[in-house]
């Protein structure tokens, strides 16, 4: 074999090999870090700008333990994805709620969450504090498990 076919075959796998990596990423949940102060949790809520969390507040249901907060954009197909199953999911759960928020037409709001993919989906508790985060279309099954102890 030539030079330039190792080249290639070497490309190729690379590629595979960080496509089944990145892939391996998408929807699994990532518990947020905590710090040694774990009793001085701070409110995702206090960070956001005021139109996001004059919208988190309007929705706020009493009922609610969990919110799920939804970060998308308007050409995102993983997006519409998400979107079906944790509306489907929500509807079907007690105590949890889904909010989405586009981020098109406020992408200024992706700094403070530190969002840098969509979809992003947050689960919040009800005093606004982070439990956990996904990133991509999240699997049913790790996302019924780590909700589990909040609204059982």
């Amino acid at each position: 074999m030539t030079p330039g076919w190792w080249t290639l075959l070497a490309t190729v796998a690379a590629a595979l090999c960080l496509g089944f990596a990145w892939r391996a990423r998408q929807g699994r949940i990532r518990v947020r870090n905590r710090t040694a102060t774990a009793d001085v949790e701070e409110s995702v809520t206090d960070q956001l700008p005021e139109g996001l969390r004059k919208r988190l507040t309007e929705e706020a249901d009493e009922a609610t333990r969990v919110t799920l907060l939804q970060l998308s954009t308007t050409f995102c197909a993983p997006c519409r994805h998400t979107r079906s199953l944790l509306t489907h999911f929500a509807g079907h759960t007690d105590g949890v709620q889904h909010i989405e928020v586009d981020l098109t037409h406020h992408p200024e709001w992706s700094t403070p969450l530190g969002v840098h993919t969509t979809p992003t989906t947050l689960a919040l508790d009800a005093a606004g504090r982070e439990l956990f985060r996904f990133s991509g279309v999240p699997r049913q099954g790790e996302l019924s498990e780590a909700l589990r102890p909040h609204v059982s």
